[in-house]
């Protein structure tokens, strides 16, 4: 796509500082560290976010998380590894091509604080039903 910015990257117009890269897969530390090792994970080929990839083409993506997320981790020596994929605008996805972000963990960071404290007191089985139905 000729006005993606990381079309551009993968194609070699815009520098990044890869530290992955095969025939269908970049990866590169992100420009916004939100910790030391901060990585994008990208497909190649471009697609606007995981909900609009096939299963075969986010199967290629997701069998290098592992092998990327655990490099960072041995060299980094990270205590643990966020693995964030942000799908559409609404959920914080600022460049619309298909991006996974792995974030090392250090005991001194902090954590995320995301997922520990609860913003709503949902009723799960009414929302199990909504989705089942």
């Amino acid at each position: 796509m000729n006005d993606c910015i990381f079309c551009k990257i993968i194609a070699g117009q815009i520098p990044s500082t890869k530290i992955y890269e095969d025939e269908d897969i970049y990866a590169m530390l992100d420009i916004s560290q939100a910790t030391k090792g901060h990585t994008l994970v990208l497909p190649k080929q471009h697609h606007e976010n995981l909900l609009t990839m096939s299963a075969e083409e986010s199967a290629k993506l997701f069998s290098k998380i592992p092998e990327i997320a655990n490099l960072l981790m041995t060299k980094l020596s990270a205590s643990g590894m966020n693995v964030l994929a942000n799908c559409g605008e609404i959920a914080g996805q600022t460049v619309m091509h298909t991006h996974v972000h792995l974030i090392p963990r250090f005991p001194e960071d902090g954590g995320p604080d995301f997922f520990h404290t609860p913003s709503h007191d949902y009723d799960l089985t009414e929302i199990a039903k909504e989705i089942l139905s």
